[in-house]
């Protein structure tokens, strides 16, 4: 589906294309006049035409002498709902290393044994050492104050912070009633 996207935005990605579709959403027209309201050769806007015919965009009729081409609109409704939904965009970044950042960001704060050089204050660098953090817990597992201060001590000496920034940003929840933590 990504193949197909970029092939749909190249033959978009011309200003001349683009009035061509806008002209033709207007009305039918043949390549002399779209030619001449262009200011262009008609061998041009042939060309641009193959384009957009070649995505399913414009079809062409015989009037008389001439191709008469025209918008196809349900096309063009088709591939917009097609290509811009959600599982087609999230499929055109499948192959993108999605951890790439934490990784990096954890690697520069981090010393050869794991533990953190420093917490980081930028806001995008600490949500990525939490994340990186937050592996330790188990989901739905609950942790005593004992063995939470455990875990978070090996990545830094400043526990209270870090406990109170994983409870800030939702990564683990606190039971203030039996003061037992855990993840989701």
């Amino acid at each position: 589906m990504s193949d197909e996207l970029v092939t749909f935005f190249k033959a978009l990605a011309d200003a001349n294309r683009l009035k061509i579709v806008g002209l033709l959403a207007q009305q039918p027209y043949s390549v002399e006049e779209l030619a001449a309201l262009l200011n262009l050769k008609p061998s041009t806007v042939s060309h641009h035409l193959a384009k957009l015919a070649q995505i399913g965009l414009v079809s062409a009729r015989t009037q008389s002498y001439y191709n008469v081409y025209e918008l196809n609109e349900k096309e063009l409704e088709n591939k917009s709902r097609g290509l811009f939904s959600q599982e087609s965009l999230s499929a055109s970044v499948a192959d993108v290393d999605v951890d790439a950042y934490d990784r990096k960001v954890v690697s520069d704060y981090s010393r050869k044994d794991g533990s953190l050089l420093t917490i980081p204050t930028q806001q995008k660098k600490l949500e990525a050492v939490l994340r990186h953090i937050l592996k330790n817990f188990e989901p739905n597992k609950r942790y005593n104050e004992v063995k939470l201060n455990k875990i978070l001590s090996r990545y830094h000496e400043d526990i209270k912070t870090l406990k109170y920034e994983l409870v800030r940003h939702g990564l683990i929840q606190l039971d203030s009633s039996s003061g037992e933590y855990w993840r989701e």
